[in-house]
């Protein structure tokens, strides 16, 4: 069976950092990958305050990291200060952060996932759903 262009496996919607993430899994498990979004010049783009970490989601990053996630990879590539927060308490709530530039940072989330082959992003809005178990 010949499969159209417009197939996907996997359809996410909207291209911010659990979208982008969300994605890139997706395409290294082989999978053909839709990402709609309002507006794809804004794909991976930072809210106004660039960190990333602090005491909730640095241990989240770590793990990301583990997993093979870009947030840490490109964290890694736009960063601009990198700091270990709460040196002063216990190294139970010590927490890594970083600051990065955030245009440089989007530009490398792009280019990641223009590189990966599973991947088409496509400009839209998602309104309802429709199944086709056919």
């Amino acid at each position: 069976m010949k499969r159209r262009a417009n197939h996907f496996n996997i359809v996410v919607v909207g291209g911010g950092h659990a979208g982008v993430e969300a994605a890139h899994a997706a395409v290294k498990l082989k999978q053909k990958v839709a990402l709609i979004t309002l507006d794809p010049s804004s794909v991976g783009r930072m809210s106004c305050n660039p960190a990333v970490g602090g005491i909730a989601k640095g241990q989240l990053v770590r793990e990301m990291d583990v997993l093979g996630a870009l947030m840490p990879r490109t964290t890694d590539t736009a960063g601009v200060q990198f700091k270990l927060l709460n040196l002063s308490k216990g190294r139970s709530v010590w927490s890594p952060r970083a600051q990065v530039d955030k245009r440089l940072y989007e530009r490398c989330v792009k280019k990641a996932l223009s590189g990966l082959s599973g991947v088409k992003i496509l400009r839209g809005e998602v309104i309802t759903i429709v199944l086709n178990t056919n």
